[in-house]
């Protein structure tokens, strides 16, 4: 295990001290290669938050704090959909299924500005997994589509109406993994969660150049 694996893992453990959960949200901070084989990007990407690679992100102990019977819901890039698999098994949790967010403009078109290797990327997967048996989601679950649709915020950040669609379909007490600020009824675990959480980088449109193939 790496330095950064035991030190998160050691705060992971403090912060949450002893704490047991029915639902994980986690948007974590993905390491990617590029077509070098380099991690990429190198530059303006690294400077806004410390990535970690698929082991470091595995070796949290997250299934220490999990109820016999839980959710877990994990954001992963288009590009890095096995490495969002191979996250959820090492949380303890079986894949079930996914939620897409399509990425829209003002008009509701196909936000055409995401990128990636070999398609433009509107898209980014919510992935869905349980564990224990008889794990359904509860029953505003069966009727809700696995689809938002929403217009981009700041780099990286994912859509508010995540919250209110998990909070629907599973039960807590509810854990949120790399967050971003702080939210009535969950506990918030990442260097950005504290009420004071303001991005300090310029929106979208200012990186909507650049070459990054996890967006």
């Amino acid at each position: 295990m790496s330095d950064m694996s035991e030190d998160a893992s050691h705060d992971l453990r403090r912060a949450l001290d002893g704490a047991r959960f029915g639902c994980v949200m986690a948007d974590p901070p993905w390491r990617f290669a590029n077509r070098t084989g380099k991690v990429a990007p190198e530059h303006r990407r690294l400077s806004r938050y410390p990535t970690m690679n698929l082991d470091e992100i595995c070796a949290l102990p997250v299934a220490e704090h999990l109820q016999d019977k839980a959710h877990c819901y994990v954001w992963v890039p288009n590009a890095l959909l096995p490495e969002g698999l191979a996250v959820l098994s090492a949380w303890g949790f079986e894949y079930k299924s996914n939620i897409v967010w399509h990425k829209v403009r003002k008009d509701g078109g196909s936000d055409g500005r995401g990128v990636g290797f070999y398609f433009r990327n509107v898209t980014e997967l919510l992935l869905f997994g349980t564990r224990g048996k008889g794990a359904r989601t509860l029953g505003p679950g069966r009727s809700q589509v696995n689809m938002m649709q929403t217009r981009k915020r700041e780099h990286s950040r994912k859509p508010d109406e995540q919250y209110e669609l998990i909070e629907s379909c599973s039960w807590g007490p509810y854990l949120e993994l790399f967050g971003r600020g702080v939210r009535p009824g969950w506990t918030v675990w990442g260097n950005q969660a504290d009420e004071s959480y303001k991005p300090d980088w310029k929106t979208y449109g200012y990186n909507s150049g650049s070459d990054l193939a996890a967006e």
